[in-house]
């Protein structure tokens, strides 16, 4: 007797479907089910969020190493020397007589050297890579 007997047309077309659906039969262990999403987790982890950290460790000990006197360029694009130090902003002379009050944040590296952290991959900025 067919499908089509009991009123449920259409119904092969979905079979495969709907055992692909099913539960893993009982002789299964649940662990296999989880290492997919684990592995994932894992990827994840030493792709994307390890490096990051170190990245973060690295300007945050640039930051903490800041003193009066280092020449250093700002993320605004501003060239100056430390004139004053204190726990989140610092003052920056760029010119005589011209001091401003920055955040501490805002600076990303020394005059005349790489930046700390180098960009990696291709700029958001139209024109450039």
């Amino acid at each position: 007797m067919s499908l089509f007997a009991f009123g449920l047309q259409g119904l092969d077309e979905r079979i495969p479907f709907l055992v692909a659906m099913a539960p893993p039969p009982p002789g299964t262990n649940p662990v296999l089910a989880l290492l997919p999403y684990l592995l994932v987790i894992v990827v994840f982890y030493f792709v994307l969020i390890r490096p990051m950290r170190s990245r973060q460790q690295k300007v945050q000990v640039f930051l903490d190493g800041l003193k009066v006197g280092d020449r250093v360029v700002t993320s605004g694009g501003l060239y100056g020397s430390i004139t004053r130090v204190e726990k989140d902003r610092l003052q920056l002379q760029i010119a005589d007589k011209v001091r401003v009050d920055i955040s501490r944040n805002a600076i990303v590296g020394y005059q005349d050297q790489e930046p700390v952290v180098p960009t990696e991959g291709g700029s958001l900025t139209p024109g450039r890579s």
